[in-house]
């Protein structure tokens, strides 16, 4: 593991808050150890983003709601995280439930530069966990993840 990964791994507990648990589903998630799930989204420039874009290089995965109070107390933490090592990690963020304009709006109102990718569904946040927000996963260059930071860890 690169010393770029452990930095990370090192810092986002200090990054995170409690996190919610939302509803009464067992709050499944994938564990370190797990390689990402295969998955593909537009993000907020336009461009597609698969999971096999990420090969290569250190990732940090958060899902979250900008109408999550928990997410609102993280993100500021996230960004700082971003604007620190944004050129040698790639940061993304990806919305449950939310729109678009919803989240553009929150980002202005917030002066963020976190790339994301606004879904309208839990069909990708499916694929990580079933109950929680934020969840935070930090993913090697080879896919698999490193550390997960959830409702229950936090």
């Amino acid at each position: 593991m690169s010393f770029l990964s452990k930095a990370i791994i090192a810092v986002l507990p200090l990054l995170s808050v409690a996190c919610i648990n939302d509803n009464d589903e067992p709050a499944w998630s994938l564990t370190s150890g797990e390689r990402l799930p295969q998955f593909t989204i537009t993000m907020n420039d336009g461009s597609t983003l698969t999971t096999d874009d990420l090969s290569g290089q250190t990732s940090v995965i958060v899902l979250f709601s900008t109408s999550c109070s928990d997410c609102r107390a993280a993100l500021p933490d996230i960004q700082a995280a971003y604007d620190g090592w944004g050129n040698e990690v790639k940061f993304i963020c990806i919305s449950r439930e939310e729109s678009a304009p919803a989240i553009e709006a929150y980002w202005e109102e917030n002066h963020y530069t976190l790339p994301y990718s606004a879904q309208t569904t839990r069909k990708i946040y499916s694929l990580f966990a079933t109950s929680g927000i934020p969840r935070i996963y930090v993913a090697g260059e080879d896919l698999i993840i490193k550390e997960v930071y959830s409702p229950e860890d936090l």
